[in-house]
């Protein structure tokens, strides 16, 4: 026997949407709001059983839900492209939010601050990236600027990309950061290879390399922090 239960027959206050026009945004369970973003389930399920199957699909979990690409998604009866499009751009809409909220950038006094400052770019990232910290004078954070995009476990860098773009904006320093997704913290021989290369050339252009942060979902290294920079 079918558990379907359309929700037009849902009372009122249990329907997502007058659910949040009457008790606000708040009130709604991830599961509600997912239903709304896809708007209808399929001929077995209702939105919201099945925004609750692709929710249990990620453990329960926002995080590892944004990790999901097209393909994933698509996997589930009742979503399509159109459906796949709307839950990929909510999530990343979610992701740009956190660039508005530093309306004026901070000085780096310690690895945390630059940690806080970039790690929302590394945030649900299956394959790795290596970007740029410039800061000023001060020390203060100028922009992030994106270098390379690589596989799972590594990213080609070209320090030829990375000073252009410092002289280009100025910098007078600059903080190394990539990520792995594999969620190891311990630097890699080439990561350590690939630092000490750019330490050494940035003494030759006046350009101080403040530290190089490997990035994980939940914590990450700092080669300041280890001295590991020289």
């Amino acid at each position: 026997m079918s558990n379907y239960i359309p929700i037009k027959n849902l009372a009122l206050d249990d329907r997502p949407r007058e659910k949040l026009l009457q008790h606000g945004r708040t009130s709604l369970s991830n599961a509600e709001i997912l239903a709304i973003l896809i708007g209808s389930g399929n001929k077995d399920k209702s939105a919201i059983q099945l925004s609750q199957d692709i929710l249990k699909d990620s453990n329960n979990n926002i995080n590892i839900l944004a990790k999901k690409n097209f393909s994933d998604l698509t996997q589930f009866k009742g979503i399509g492209e159109a459906k796949a499009i709307s839950i990929i751009a909510a999530l990343e809409l979610g992701r740009r939010r956190k660039d508005t909220e530093l309306d004026s950038f901070p000085v780096i006094k310690s690895s945390v601050t630059a940690y806080q400052f970039i790690k929302h770019i590394f945030e649900d990232l299956s394959h790795e990236e290596f970007h740029v910290i410039i800061l000023n004078r001060a020390n203060r954070i100028l922009k992030s600027i994106f270098i390379s995009k690589g596989g799972i476990s590594q990213t080609t860098v070209d320090g030829k990309v990375i000073f252009k773009n410092a002289l280009l904006n100025n910098a007078s320093a600059l903080i190394l950061c990539h990520n792995h997704p594999s969620g190891t913290l311990k630097p890699s021989q080439s990561d350590i290879t690939l630092t000490k290369k750019l330490i050494d050339f940035s003494k030759l252009i006046d350009i101080t390399i403040l530290d190089h942060l490997i990035i994980t979902d939940n914590d990450y290294y700092s080669f300041a922090d280890n001295n590991m920079i020289s």
